[in-house]
C-alpha cells in the first residue's frame, strides 16, 4: 500500500465523524497502528467495543485494557480474558499525561487483588487508580506489597492498623507506615533518614520529616542540604546559615520557604533563571485552597512562588489576570496548562509567540479564541498567522476554498470542518492532502469507505 494511503487511514482512524461501520473496517486492518488508534478513541460504540474484545489478538484487547478513553465497566469485562497479559494490562490500567483515571468498579479490583498470580496482585495494589477504601482493607493482608499499599490509604485506617503497620515484621511496610507519620515524629525520621540511605524516599523524609536538632545539624552540615532547606521544622539559626550556603540551590530552596517574609526572600542571593525547571512548591500545592496563601504567593516577587501559584485552579480572577501579565514566560504557560479559564488572549499570544511545545496545543483549548480569527490573520504577512486563520470555525466557505488553492494553507484547509464536500473530495484525492482531508469531521461516509476500498480492506 502507498505510504500517502495508509497515512490517511491512520488519520481516518482518528477521525471523531467516523461511524461504526467504518470503525470495525478498520479493525480489520493488518496495520497495527491503525488497529490500536481505533481501541484508543473514546466513545466507541458497543458493537466495535464486542469486536475489541472478541478480536483473537491479545495486543489489541490489552490496548483496550490500557485505554484512558474507556469505561472503566467495560474495562472490567476483560477480567475473564483467557490471555494472562490482558489481564496484566487490565491490573496495570492507563497512565495517561496529567489526566486522572477512573478507577474500575470495585468487583474488578477485588478480584484482581485476590488473583492467584502474584505478580498480577502487586500491578493491581500498584495503580493509583485504586479507591482509597479497597486499600485500607489491605491493612492485614497476608501479602506484604498489599500492606504497604494499604499506607497510602493512611487516614481511613482504624488507629490499630496503623499501629500493625508501624510495627510490622516486613522492611518495607514499616518504611511506609513511618513515612505517614515522620512529619510529626522525630524518632522515625531519624530512622528513615538512615533506612532510605541512596532511596529517592529518603529527600521526600529531609523535606518534611519531624527533625531533632542534633539530626538538623548533622544533615545542614552534609554536602548536599538542599532537601533539607525546604523542611519546616528546621530551626531558625539553621536556615539562615543554609541562607548563605555557597551552593546556589540551597539558596533558592531557602529563599521560598513559606515563612519568609518578601524583604527576607529579598535578602537571600538567589537567581531563577527563565529555563530553570523548578518543581512546584509542596506548601503551596497543599494550601491550595487557601485565597490568603495563593495571593501572597501570586504577588510575591519570587518568581518560584508565582510559577507555584500559577498551577492552583483555584486562583481567583484579579490573580489569573495579573498572572497574564507576569514577566516570566513558565508562569503565564503553567497559567494556561492548568488554569481552568485562562484569558483567551494570553493562549493566542503564546501561541504565537511560545518556544515551549505545549504552545502547539493550545489551539484546541476551549478558551483559545478561535472566533474571528480569520479576519483577524488572514492577509498577515506572517506564514504562522495565516495559518491561524483556518482555526476559525466560521471562516466562510469562499474563504476556504481560495485557501485550499495557497499552497502554504492547503494542508490546513483538508482539515477545517467546513470546507464543502466538493472541495474536500478534490483534496482527498491529492496525494498530497489525501491523509489531512481524510481526518475530516465533514468528511462523508461514502468517501471513508472508498478509502477502504481502495486499500483493499474488507467489507
Amino acid at each position: 500500500m502507498a505510504d500517502h494511503h495508509l497515512a490517511a487511514l491512520a488519520h481516518l482512524s482518528w477521525n471523531p465523524s467516523a461511524p461504526a461501520d467504518v470503525l470495525l473496517r478498520l479493525l480489520k486492518h493488518d496495520d497495527q497502528a491503525i488497529r490500536r488508534n481505533v481501541v484508543q478513541r473514546g466513545g466507541l460504540p458497543l458493537d466495535v467495543i464486542d469486536a475489541i474484545l472478541a478480536d483473537p489478538d491479545p495486543e489489541l484487547r490489552s490496548e483496550f485494557a490500557l485505554s484512558a478513553n474507556a469505561d472503566p465497566a467495560l474495562r472490567a469485562r476483560l477480567l475473564d480474558d483467557p490471555s494472562p497479559k490482558v489481564v496484566m494490562a487490565l491490573a496495570i490500567g492507563p497512565i495517561p499525561y496529567r489526566k486522572r483515571v477512573d478507577p474500575l468498579p470495585d468487583r474488578a479490583y477485588e478480584r484482581l487483588l485476590a488473583h492467584p498470580e502474584r505478580r498480577i496482585r502487586h500491578e493491581t495494589v500498584n495503580s493509583r487508580a485504586v479507591p482509597g477504601h479497597l486499600l485500607a482493607g489491605l491493612a492485614d493482608h497476608p501479602d506484604g506489597p498489599l500492606r504497604q499499599a494499604a499506607c497510602r490509604a493512611w487516614d481511613l485506617l482504624t488507629d490499630n492498623a496503623k499501629e500493625a503497620l508501624l510495627h510490622d515484621d516486613d522492611l518495607d511496610v514499616r518504611r511506609a507506615a513511618a513515612l505517614r507519620v515522620c512529619h510529626q515524629d522525630a524518632e522515625r525520621t531519624a530512622w528513615l533518614v538512615e533506612s532510605l540511605a541512596g532511596s529517592w524516599g529518603r529527600e521526600t523524609v529531609l523535606r518534611s520529616g519531624l527533625l531533632s536538632r542534633e539530626l538538623a545539624e548533622r544533615l545542614v552540615a552534609d554536602d548536599h542540604p538542599g532537601s533539607v532547606a525546604a523542611n519546616p521544622s528546621l530551626p531558625p539559626d539553621l536556615v539562615r546559615r543554609l541562607a548563605v550556603h555557597p551552593d546556589p540551590r540551597v539558596r533558592l530552596v531557602v529563599s521560598a520557604r513559606p515563612e519568609l517574609t518578601e524583604r527576607q526572600r529579598a535578602a537571600v542571593d538567589y537567581t531563577v533563571g527563565p529555563e530553570d525547571r523548578l518543581d512546584v512548591l509542596d506548601w503551596v500545592w497543599e494550601a491550595q485552597d487557601d485565597p490568603d496563601v495563593l495571593r501572597r504567593c501570586a504577588t510575591s516577587a519570587h518568581t518560584w512562588l508565582r510559577r507555584s501559584a500559577a498551577v492552583c485552579p483555584g486562583l481567583e480572577p484579579d490573580l489569573v489576570e495579573l498572572l497574564s501579565r507576569d514577566e516570566d514566560f513558565a508562569v503565564r504557560l503553567l497559567l494556561c496548562e492548568f488554569h481552568p479559564e485562562p484569558p483567551p488572549e494570553l493562549l493566542l499570544d503564546l501561541y504565537l509567540n511560545g518556544t515551549h511545545r505545549a504552545v502547539m496545543m493550545f489551539v484546541i483549548h476551549p478558551r483559545f479564541p478561535a472566533a474571528g480569527l480569520a479576519a483577524r490573520f488572514a492577509d498577515s504577512t506572517d506564514p504562522e498567522e495565516r495559518r491561524l486563520a483556518l482555526a476559525d470555525p466560521e471562516l466562510p466557505a469562499e474563504t476556504l476554498a481560495e485557501f485550499a488553492r495557497d499552497p502554504e494553507r492547503r494542508g490546513a484547509a483538508a482539515r477545517h470542518p467546513r470546507v464543502p464536500v466538493p472541495l474536500l473530495r478534490e483534496l482527498l484525492d491529492d496525494p498530497d492532502t489525501t491523509r489531512l482531508a481524510a481526518g475530516n469531521p465533514s468528511l462523508p461516509a461514502e468517501d471513508m469507505h472508498r478509502l477502504l476500498d481502495g486499500a483493499g480492506v474488507p467489507a
